[in-house]
């Protein structure tokens, strides 16, 4: 399994960003109220982050040694997974949150402060969510191992002039 590459965390970034400024510029239009996410939602985010972290952590501990013990691998690629979509998610939200945030400080009236704390407070929790999940899934990177060649490499310890 691939890394998390910074250039799709971006991309989705900037997608969330369009797609949250463009929903509320779409409900100022038709005469609603702009949205607002709940105030559960942070807490749902770093919650999510601490799962993360809390499932990768055997894992680590397993590769480094401390642990005594072999993990699942299917537990690994599980924890690996959830990090993974975790920092996909946190990403696409915290677009949102600041498209959300862009729509309300381009508008002529400022916004209720209550509107202002929340998209923040999904904004940073969001960020926190990418970084929770990046860490997690570099615990559940394995070291390389001196197997894993590419095909037309010659092993470590053969001659190259055979």
């Amino acid at each position: 399994m691939r890394r998390t590459s910074a250039l799709v965390l971006i991309v989705l970034a900037l997608l969330g960003a369009a797609g949250g400024f463009g929903l509320d510029h779409l409900l100022t239009v038709s005469g609603r109220a702009t949205f607002t996410p709940s105030s559960w939602l942070p807490v749902l985010l770093i919650l999510l982050a601490a799962a993360c972290l809390a499932l990768a952590w055997p894992v680590r501990r397993s590769v480094r040694g401390r642990s005594g013990k072999r993990v699942d691998p299917f537990r690994a690629l599980r924890a690996a997974t959830l990090a993974r979509a975790s920092s996909l998610l946190g990403a696409l939200l915290g677009g949102f949150g600041a498209g959300f945030l862009l729509f309300l400080l381009s508008r002529p009236v400022g916004p209720p402060v209550g509107s202002m704390v929340a998209m923040v407070a999904l904004v940073a929790s969001s960020i926190v969510l990418v970084a929770a999940a990046l860490v997690a899934e570099q615990f559940c990177t394995l070291p390389k191992d001196p197997d894993d060649r590419q095909p037309d490499e010659p092993s470590p310890g053969a001659d190259a002039g055979h």
